[in-house]
């Protein structure tokens, strides 16, 4: 079959995060398939398998940190076998997702790698790909197994990361009572992070108590303004707060350190570039990170191992995106986002192995 690849190898960073994971940034986001400066044009015949191969992207949000890192994963993957990536972004508009899997489709896409903005679309498009006979991988949520045939699934765990805050929150800080800071809701993800903490608040209820909950929004701005208000408002004394994600818990601190509060220790999630360098600073007691990055390289090792005929991971087709708790006591643990091969070394030691 001849056609044109459309070669991108974009990998942009910005300073914001998505629920660990989700919130808005200013650049405007691409609408229609991104290519790199140059585009090649072969007349040779490309198979679909091995390397070579040409995945279709189809983004969230990809003016969002946490999405543009997972896609940088990918990308990195994609990279080690000389495979193509076609990317778009649905920049949050469930209807436009729909559409650029058509595009793709249509394109002749040899693949597809999926950040569903729902469920409802994402299985819309999971249906789309099977009925098209394209192989298709699903990041950061979790399909039903009613939505079709997918090739592999990663997706961060929310509930395990709000557990994990709760429980650290518990275990070094005395008597704890806690503001928690939430994201915006309605999305699913402040929804599923707050079963984790509500488990973990029942589980550790002789140690820690929640004393306020305010919606952060997932964004530096909300999250300064709530905080701000509920300390004008005299809330409920309180001497931890659990913000998030790290661009909340920059808010936060700023509303703590204006109030002379500065050294009530704040926990967050998600172990971006800016939450590093409060943990550094102080500004931090801990963040339970889940590197953005591993969703994508883990997402790239499922569809290599489907494209070659090979099993990867153990067969396990849905795998958690890695939880790690990080303090002052383990800090040099830190896995940064851009950096690609300590990602895959991680993977390859406490996820699975498998050839990049």
């Amino acid at each position: 079959m001849k056609k044109v690849l459309l070669v991108v190898l974009c990998v942009v960073m910005s300073v914001a995060l998505l629920a660990a994971c989700s919130q808005p940034a200013t650049q405007e986001p691409t609408t229609e398939a991104t290519t790199e400066a140059t585009t090649e044009t072969t007349e040779e015949t490309t198979e679909a398998t091995g390397e070579g191969f040409t995945i279709g992207y189809l983004g969230w949000d990809l003016s969002t940190d946490w999405n543009i890192s997972t896609e940088a994963g990918l990308e990195w993957g994609a990279a080690q076998k000389g495979c193509e990536i076609v990317k778009m972004d649905a920049a949050l508009d469930a209807e436009k997702q729909v559409d650029q899997a058509e595009q793709l489709i249509n394109q002749g896409v040899d693949a597809i790698v999926m950040f569903p903005i729902t469920p409802d679309s994402g299985a819309t498009v999971v249906k789309m790909a099977n009925d098209a006979g394209i192989p298709i991988v699903v990041e950061n949520t979790f399909l039903d197994d009613a939505a079709g045939d997918i090739v592999g699934q990663v997706a961060c765990q929310y509930g395990d990361i709000g557990y994990a805050a709760i429980k650290w929150a518990a275990e070094n800080v005395e008597g704890a009572k806690l503001l928690y800071v939430h994201g915006g809701t309605g999305e699913g993800v402040y929804e599923a992070y707050q079963v984790g903490v509500d488990q973990a608040l029942e589980d550790y209820k002789d140690k820690i108590e929640c004393v306020g909950l305010i919606n952060g929004e997932w964004t530096t701005e909300a999250s300064y303004n709530v905080t701000m208000d509920y300390i004008s408002a005299g809330g409920a004394e309180f001497n931890v707060v659990f913000a998030n994600n790290d661009a909340q818990a920059v808010g936060v601190y700023k509303a703590l350190e204006e109030n002379g509060l500065a050294d009530i220790p704040i926990i967050s999630t998600g172990g971006s570039n800016e939450g590093y360098e409060m943990l550094v600073a102080g500004q931090e007691a801990a963040n339970m990170t889940a590197p953005a990055n591993l969703q994508g390289i883990i997402a790239f090792g499922q569809l290599w191992a489907y494209m070659n005929g090979e099993d990867t991971f153990g067969g396990n087709v849905k795998i958690p995106l890695p939880v790690i708790p990080i303090d002052s006591n383990n800090k040099s643990e830190w896995l940064f986002w851009d950096d690609m091969e300590a990602g895959y070394d991680y993977v390859s030691t406490n996820v699975g192995e498998y050839t990049p």
